[in-house]
């Protein structure tokens, strides 16, 4: 597609551009030419899982390109690196993120989010709106900051990092609009980029090194990695704590809270979809509290959440740079282009989900239903996959289920403006207008 057809609507509607892109060549790559660079959009899944997956050592993900230099930036070297860097991140990260560890800390993850959740009582009593995304911010970090840090870092603390990583993610945009622009050229949001990793470094480096002085006996992440100890005995760095900590601390609660601020306006449009979740949540909580031997029986509210990543997706967008030349999909790449998967064109293709692709339908993901090329292929991955398969999806998978179940167990929600928000273009995908509604407190007659 050359850059006079490309750019323009790339510019224009980023995120609906590459899906059209996507289903107009039937998953087919195409060389998106935008002027000064090769970049190649790859959307079939058996192309994403040679990227991703089978010849992942020649796609890395590589700071030439806009986001991942960005991102490097902000992170430094640590588990978003590659190589033997990325390798020691993984192997000592590796451990705190495994199913069974997230699973015990459901009763930290419950406490923290029932709390923030029971702060919004005196505010559905007064009728006043809330900024949807500003409280699950509240809510996400008040739960992430306690298995990150226990004690260590307050809500005050938590939420000014919030703040930051928003300011990060936002300012962004001009980038990655603009990938061809060298580093060293001045961009808008540049400067409040930079300001924005230095507030986070001046609220963590401190505790960091604190915790390195006094690694105590707590097992938060943070003091798991004070105790920890390299191959040779020596205790970690101070900069690969650093580098470690800020890129999960990001990873885990951007995909939370940005992914959630979605599920409201959906739900408003999907009122059989809603219907059943209140009813599900309703008979397995009842008044609450949520309890960890809740969950199992909240399968449609994983179907919701599950569908909810299908169609919205934080990480849509996941560019690699080729480091040799290689034929994907029948399609000549050369050295040095730029690879761009997007999860968020993929899983709404018409050829993988059928006419109905951009319908939110959880019957998709369905106990039983035949949802295999969907769970174990490249048509869904919205936690990237391979080598590089995000550490933080089962602490989401538990923490969005515990979020949503405390909320539907005490309130109910009007949006202010029912429609579903457009998209805006920024390091995940935000909704391109903040999300407001009222809430109203449910008056639960039984309990089960």
């Amino acid at each position: 597609m050359p850059a006079h057809k490309a750019l323009p609507r790339l510019i224009r509607d980023t995120h609906q551009t590459l899906v059209d892109i996507a289903n107009w060549s039937e998953g087919h790559v195409v060389r998106l030419g935008l002027g000064v660079s090769s970049a190649y959009l790859v959307t079939n899944p058996a192309d994403v899982q040679q990227v991703l997956h089978e010849k992942s050592d020649i796609y890395p993900r590589g700071d030439d390109t806009a986001l991942w230099r960005s991102v490097r930036k902000l992170v430094g070297d640590g588990i978003l690196a590659e190589g033997d860097t990325w390798a020691a991140s993984r192997k000592t990260l590796g451990p705190l993120f495994r199913l069974a560890r997230t699973t015990s800390l459901v009763d930290t993850m419950i406490d923290a989010i029932a709390t923030s959740v029971d702060g919004l009582e005196a505010t559905a009593a007064a009728g006043e709106p809330i900024d949807v995304g500003a409280e699950l911010s509240r809510i996400v970090s008040s739960a992430i900051m306690r298995v990150f840090f226990a004690d260590r870092v307050s809500i005050d603390t938590a939420l000014q990092i919030m703040a930051a990583q928003e300011v990060i993610v936002t300012s962004m945009a001009p980038r990655l609009l603009a990938p061809f622009v060298p580093w060293w050229i001045r961009m808008p949001g540049d400067k409040q980029f930079h300001a924005a990793v230095q507030t986070i470094d001046d609220l963590l480096l401190p505790v960091l090194a604190e915790a390195l002085e006094r690694p105590g006996d707590g097992d938060d992440v943070l003091s798991t990695l004070a105790r920890a100890r390299t191959p040779d005995g020596q205790q970690l760095s101070e900069k690969q704590m650093r580098d470690d900590l800020v890129s999960m601390v990001a990873v885990t609660t951007e995909t939370s809270y940005v992914v959630l601020t979605w599920l409201w306006p959906v739900l408003a449009n999907n009122p059989k979809v809603a219907d059943r979740l209140y009813a599900e949540i309703d008979h397995v909580i009842g008044a609450g509290p949520v309890r960890a031997d809740h969950l199992p029986d909240l399968t449609y509210t994983r179907m919701v959440l599950e569908e909810l990543l299908r169609l919205y997706p934080a990480g849509w967008i996941l560019p690699r740079r080729a480091t040799a030349a290689d034929v994907l999909g029948g399609v000549r790449i050369e050295e040095g282009a730029t690879i761009i998967l997007s999860p968020y064109a993929t899983q709404r293709m018409s050829a993988l989900w059928g006419p109905s692709a951009e319908v939110f339908d959880p019957e998709r993901f369905a106990p039983g239903s035949d949802t295999s090329r969907h769970r174990y292929g490249y048509a869904y991955y919205p936690f990237g996959g391979g080598k590089h398969r995000c550490l933080g999806e089962h602490l989401f998978n538990l923490e969005a289920i515990l979020i949503v179940a405390t909320f539907l167990s005490k309130f109910r929600f009007e949006l202010r403006d029912p429609a579903i928000p457009g998209t805006r273009v920024a390091a995940s995908l935000r909704p391109a207008r903040p999300v407001e509604m009222t809430l109203t407190r449910i008056a639960h007659t039984a309990t089960r």
